[in-house]
């Protein structure tokens, strides 16, 4: 998945994960660094599965 093209993606995990943070209690000051934490390692954990499964 290209993550850059598929920003509708991107914008639903962010809602997603901003759901989660708030339901579990996370800081609201440090939310926008972890969503895109979660983002960035979700990016790098696609890329990593593609790669894999073309070997």
């Amino acid at each position: 998945m290209d993550w850059n093209l598929k920003e509708s993606v991107r914008a639903r995990m962010k809602i997603m994960v901003k759901r989660l943070l708030r339901q579990y209690g996370y800081p609201p000051d440090m939310q926008s660094l972890a969503i895109e934490l979660v983002l960035e390692q979700a990016k790098v954990f696609t890329e990593f599965e593609v790669e894999t499964r073309h070997s």
